[in-house]
């Protein structure tokens, strides 16, 4: 008995998640609100309050939840699941997406090569080989660790500079354990 087996979607093949909202103009803390959950997500706004994500589960969970935010806001909203979508729709979707996620790679290689790299290099001109300061440096990198991992868990379009923007983060440990090194080798001997 042979056994079908199925193609898995490709972003021009699956159905789309659309959000349309409406909160009161007069509140612009409303407004943005319901943006920053809709960009945590990882919506892409078509236009103005009207947003797409793909249909995945966990999204759909998330969308009911800003849904939830807009009626506490005083506001209303549709959520509708679409199928049918044509391919120029479907394009603009897929290319919204992974604009979006390659801006925020780029975001995160930026804070890599600038901040990051910038404050090991001006702690080791003050000689501030402090454990403190390493560990102050250590949690930066968890940030930037944490910022890739959002980012890699809403590229479902497999955007440009993952690849950089991983490479920059794993750079960004070397210095650092080369820092932490030094910050040993020099308070080995006062401890």
């Amino acid at each position: 008995m042979a056994t079908r087996r199925t193609k898995p979607k490709s972003p021009a093949a699956e159905s789309w998640l659309l959000l349309i909202y409406k909160v009161p103009s007069e509140s612009s803390r409303a407004r943005v609100a319901v943006w920053r959950e809709l960009k945590r997500l990882g919506g892409f706004y078509v236009q103005q309050a009207v947003c797409v994500l793909p249909d995945r589960e966990e999204l759909r969970a998330g969308l009911e939840k800003v849904r939830e935010k807009v009626t506490e806001l005083g506001g209303s909203s549709v959520f509708l699941t679409l199928t049918e979508v044509d391919e120029d729709a479907r394009r603009q979707f897929v290319d919204g997406f992974r604009s979006q996620s390659a801006k925020e790679y780029a975001e995160i290689v930026e804070e890599c090569e600038t901040k990051f790299v910038k404050e090991i290099e001006f702690e080791r001109f003050r000689e501030n080989y402090t454990f403190e300061e390493a560990e102050e440096i250590r949690q930066d990198l968890e940030k930037l660790r944490r910022w890739l991992a959002k980012v890699e868990g809403r590229d479902w379009m497999d955007a440009e500079g993952k690849d950089l923007a991983r490479s920059k983060v794993a750079d960004c440990e070397r210095l650092l354990e080369e820092f932490e090194a030094d910050v040993y080798e020099r308070t080995e001997g006062t401890i």
